[in-house]
């Protein structure tokens, strides 16, 4: 397998089954929340201050286009350039991911922002440490009735000790939520061929519990279908 793309052969041609219990997804939360320390969105995705200045200075660009050009042009390549969401490494992993298999190596890595890809074609999540990939894992994901969404999101909070009282208690530990109405990353149930959720991202327990450990509020997960990156790309 070319380790620059991550991949589970045979992953997307699987029959699905929504089967009830801990392998559901996505539930109501319980009331263990873990707090966790504030970190502003801007530090995981750059803020194009620019775009966000509007009013005068955009109307100054507009009476000198050929400045305006220019500066665009630079903000491009600056932002091209950011070091931080650049891939400098992909985890070496001998063939495809196989549903319950689970990679970390954090070892040496320096510290950076945070980002979690996911793509719910390969059903690959990677989790991604000032451009390093220090881990990767196949993931449960949910169903065309219950779609897992589309988008970026940040950990809004975590909970180390949650229960999904919607699908009779099922456990959900580590659960990191992406949106108010209980879209998560978590561990608890059996990531195997066959089984599905109500629209969360269920991952290995081990893995789950290392990526609680480093996640913080506001640390982003990108979600996407089809999407391939690899050395040298930008996640963002």
């Amino acid at each position: 397998m070319n380790p620059m793309l991550k991949w589970i052969g045979g992953a997307t041609a699987a029959l699905i089954l929504v089967l009830g219990g801990a392998t559901l997804a996505g539930g109501m939360l319980g009331n263990d929340a873990t707090p966790v320390p504030e970190r502003s969105l801007e530090d995981a995705i750059p803020v194009d201050e620019a775009a966000m200045a509007g009013g005068e200075a955009a109307s100054a660009d507009a009476a000198q286009p050929g400045r305006a050009d220019g500066e665009a042009a630079l903000r491009d390549a600056a932002a091209e350039k950011d070091e931080r969401f650049v891939i400098k490494r992909i985890l070496p992993i001998d063939g495809p991911i196989k549903y319950g298999e689970w990679h970390w190596d954090a070892e040496g890595v320096p510290d950076g922002p945070l980002i979690v890809t996911v793509d719910l074609e390969a059903r690959v999540v990677s989790v991604f440490r000032g451009g390093y990939e220090i881990g990767a894992t196949a993931a449960m994901l949910g169903t065309d009735e219950h779609p897992t969404p589309l988008g970026t999101f940040p950990i809004l909070r975590k909970q180390r000790h949650n229960v999904s009282e919607k699908y009779g208690n099922a456990p959900m530990p580590w659960s990191m939520f992406l949106t108010h109405d209980g879209i998560a990353i978590h561990g608890g149930s059996e990531v195997e061929n066959g089984y599905a959720s109500h629209g969360c991202i269920a991952v290995p327990d081990d893995f789950a519990s290392r990526l609680f450990d480093i996640a913080k509020h506001g640390d982003k997960v990108i979600i996407t279908r089809g999407e391939t990156i690899g050395m040298g790309d930008s996640i963002i």
